[in-house]
């Protein structure tokens, strides 16, 4: 059977996060990694994740169609809406709370920090209504917020002898199907940060991407170097 590419990006991500685990050696990643790209059908991409467990444990990760629906920032955004949510809140008090990777927030998420801090991250996860209320109340503390750059973010909070701040690292391109999510509260001698940045697991996409452009480039000008010789010789076109 002929392999698709969401196959071949499927099996991608199992090495992925084989690699992060420390199942694999970076050196094997990359070698697997190549093979998975360079695959076109089934029994080329199954020997490559045979010994791998799908992500987030379990059985044998498969490679065909049947595997379980992505989730976080590998789902589309309409995949990401209406599930039922994980969390509604964060509390620390002389401590820290932290709501990070594949999790589902609520429509209404109310943290409060007070000598401590919190970490909300939403790069990964999925949400409960399109439209979501991040409350933030900090004193003497502070709450970070971690936004992908293509999610819709609507900061309007109150600093006494606080702030509430927006910073943006990776270029912010708000997608028009992604969900609203307005961060309000108060800082009261603390302090309220969203960030705008892309996750790890995005960033290794893109490299995964760009190292396949630039490996088809590159067997493109082998493929033209070698052909160039029988053209001068006007036997290219023969068998």
């Amino acid at each position: 059977m002929r392999a698709s590419d969401a196959e071949r990006e499927r099996v991608a991500e199992v090495l992925r996060e084989a690699v992060a685990e420390g199942r694999l050696q970076m050196e094997e990643f990359e070698q697997r990694l190549d093979a998975t790209y360079k695959a076109r059908t089934h029994v080329e991409l199954e020997p490559l994740v045979r010994d791998l467990p799908a992500p987030g444990g379990g059985a044998v990760a498969p490679v065909v169609a049947g595997q379980r629906p992505r989730t976080g920032s590998l789902a589309r955004w309409s995949d990401r809406v209406g599930r039922p949510a994980t969390s509604g809140g964060g509390f620390a008090l002389y401590g820290g709370f932290r709501r990070q990777g594949n999790w589902t927030i609520g429509r209404v998420f109310t943290a409060f920090a007070m000598w401590g801090g919190g970490h909300i991250d939403l790069r990964e996860a999925n949400f409960e209504a399109r439209e979501v209320v991040i409350r933030c109340f900090t004193i003497m503390g502070g709450i970070h917020v971690t936004v992908p750059p293509d999610l819709n973010v609507d900061v309007r909070g109150i600093g006494l002898m606080g702030a509430f701040r927006e910073r943006t690292r990776d270029e912010a391109i708000p997608a028009p199907d992604a969900p609203r999510v307005r961060v309000t509260g108060l800082a009261l001698m603390g302090g309220v940060g969203v960030e705008r940045k892309r996750s790890r697991a995005e960033k290794q996409r893109e490299r995964d991407a760009e190292r396949q452009r630039l490996s088809d480039a590159e067997r493109q000008r082998l493929s033209d170097a070698e052909r160039r010789p029988r053209l001068e010789k006007g036997d290219g076109d023969r068998p």
